[in-house]
């Protein structure tokens, strides 16, 4: 299994025969609003351009799949990049029907995931009524006979939920955002600089850590956050990849036998257009 790094939560997962692109945020610099709303710098977003071989990158994808669908996970230029490519897009019961309603192939991916096996793990994006505005999120666990186990966790906070899923699923490899998102005011929209050294003291194996230095309101440098893994001795089992890195992992011969559940996932409301018209989508 490999995984690139391309920017901000936009991955390339290569598992098995697929070729996922994951989160594509495909916008030039400064074309997207900025997020953060209260204290600091608020800037125009993304404040990075996409590395030198997005386009190769790009061109091997084979499906795409969404954790949700906020701007800096799903613009317009992915869109539309998806409608001209006629790929295939996995993502949640949650935000199946309005991605469909922008004419897009997308598929509740439980229903239709091939030779992966797949749980949906429900993410909680924040705390409090913050959190709730955010609407509900979801994360992946992603199995194949032949490769490493991989969870995707999507942005969230750590709960319970999260914490209990690593613990039962084992998996061999955890993606999450390291940015530490933040309005500007209230508690983390995401894994706090406390719960990033937990989760690694909770993974089994890797973590790769994503969401940094693209968007104005993920604060977190990969510098800041080296030093931090560093400092809490966890470096061994956490990875920090730039802007276009390609890691690759190897099949554990201890893979351990898990069973998949269904989780019961709630129907967006009100939130979820806020959210939308507030990020112009």
């Amino acid at each position: 299994m490999n995984i690139t790094q391309i920017r901000n939560a936009t991955i390339l997962l290569e598992i098995g025969e697929h070729r996922i692109l994951v989160d594509p945020m495909l916008s030039p610099p400064s074309s997207l609003a900025g997020f953060r709303l209260f204290r600091g710098e608020r800037r125009k977003n993304p404040f990075t351009a996409l590395p030198n071989n997005a386009d190769e990158l790009f061109k091997t994808a084979t499906e795409v799949l969404i954790t949700h669908e906020h701007p800096d996970h799903l613009d317009k230029p992915g869109v539309e990049w998806i409608k001209s490519r006629g790929l295939k897009l996995w993502c949640s019961s949650i935000d199946a029907p309005n991605l469909r309603r922008k004419g897009l192939d997308a598929r509740i991916i439980t229903q239709d995931s091939g030779d992966l096996s797949v749980e949906v793990i429900p993410a909680t994006h924040g705390h409090g009524m913050i959190g709730w505005l955010m609407g509900p999120v979801a994360g992946y666990y992603l199995a194949h006979p032949d490769e490493p186990t991989v969870y995707i966790t999507g942005d969230t906070v750590l709960t319970n939920t999260v914490k209990s899923a690593i613990e039962r699923l084992r998996p061999q490899v955890i993606v999450a955002p390291a940015g530490t998102a933040n309005f500007g005011i209230g508690k983390d929209l995401m894994f706090s600089e406390a719960e990033l050294i937990e989760l690694a003291k909770l993974a089994p194996a890797k973590v790769v850590f994503n969401h940094l230095e693209a968007i104005d309101h993920c604060l977190m440098s990969r510098s800041k956050l080296r030093q931090m893994v560093n400092d809490a001795s966890v470096a061994e089992q956490v990875l920090i990849p730039e802007d276009g890195e390609r890691l690759q992992f190897e099949l554990s011969t201890d893979s351990p036998q898990v069973t998949l559940q269904t989780s019961e996932q709630t129907t967006p409301g009100f939130q979820k257009w806020l959210t939308a018209k507030f990020a112009g989508t």
